[in-house]
């Protein structure tokens, strides 16, 4: 990643936080099955993480910067029998077509990452909307696949960003384990952010990039690990609930 990429990502990781610290109190995610928001702040949440009791965690890629090692990526899920989640923009998919059908013929999750890979809080009701279904549409028209994941760039939302997502038929979905693979800090770095996270649990959703420096390099070891600790991997698709749930004030999706 080129220092301006990193200097971007910083300062929007910042700008998310203070959505995420201001947004408490006990909040009901607003779905395609949730009609109306019961908490009692008036605030929706993304996604972070799922109440279960299966030991089960999820592996998302956020695909943005290149796909020098998409290949090697998909090979070493392959390897393990993995079906993971992968967040695309718009112009990944345009630039990198072949690799979005691959994506989907292994069968992994294809989800919505924006067109543009902008702060989506900036945009207008229509601007939101655009940025979701041209995507949205590509990805349809390449693979089929009509996509139901959502994940705002730079994990940046408010409550219009996630009600939004919701009339056009998506659950956002955000993470409560963060590799730090965009950091550049190393392979070995990479690996305890996830393995040694006191946050890591039942449920968890953990953040990787595609295109970022060591995220391919780490991968295996990072499977191993998190192997080792008995976590099955699966898709979000296969994680979260789709009905009769309510969030709580940390974005873990609890079964009603």
């Amino acid at each position: 990643m080129d220092e301006d990429s990193k200097k971007r990502w910083f300062r929007c990781v910042k700008a998310a936080g203070v959505c995420v610290l201001v947004i408490v109190g006990s909040c009901r995610y607003v779905s395609k099955y949730v009609s109306v928001s019961e908490n009692t702040t008036g605030n929706e949440l993304p996604i972070c993480s799922v109440e279960t009791d299966k030991k089960e965690v999820a592996l998302t890629f956020d695909a943005t910067w290149g796909n020098k090692d998409i290949q090697q990526i998909l090979d070493i899920l392959r390897k393990h029998g993995i079906r993971s989640t992968f967040f695309l923009t718009g112009d990944w998919v345009e630039k990198y077509p072949a690799d979005v059908k691959a994506i989907q013929e292994e069968g992994h999750d294809l989800g919505n990452h924006s067109e543009h890979h902008k702060n989506m809080t900036q945009f207008s009701e229509k601007g939101k909307t655009e940025e979701l279904l041209k995507v949205h549409e590509r990805v349809k028209e390449l693979t089929g696949v009509e996509m139901q994941l959502f994940r705002p760039p730079y994990g940046a939302y408010d409550n219009e960003v996630i009600i939004n997502a919701k009339e056009n038929g998506y659950y956002t979905i955000n993470w409560d384990v963060d590799s730090e693979d965009w950091k550049d800090y190393g392979k070995e770095r990479m690996i305890a952010a996830v393995l040694e996270n006191p946050l890591l649990r039942n449920g968890s959703i953990i953040l990787l990039h595609s295109g970022a420096k060591y995220t391919a390099e780490a991968l295996e070891e990072l499977i191993a690990g998190l192997e080792r600790m008995e976590y099955r991997i699966v898709p979000v698709s296969r994680l979260i609930y789709e009905n009769n749930f309510h969030m709580d004030a940390d974005g873990r999706q609890v079964r009603d």
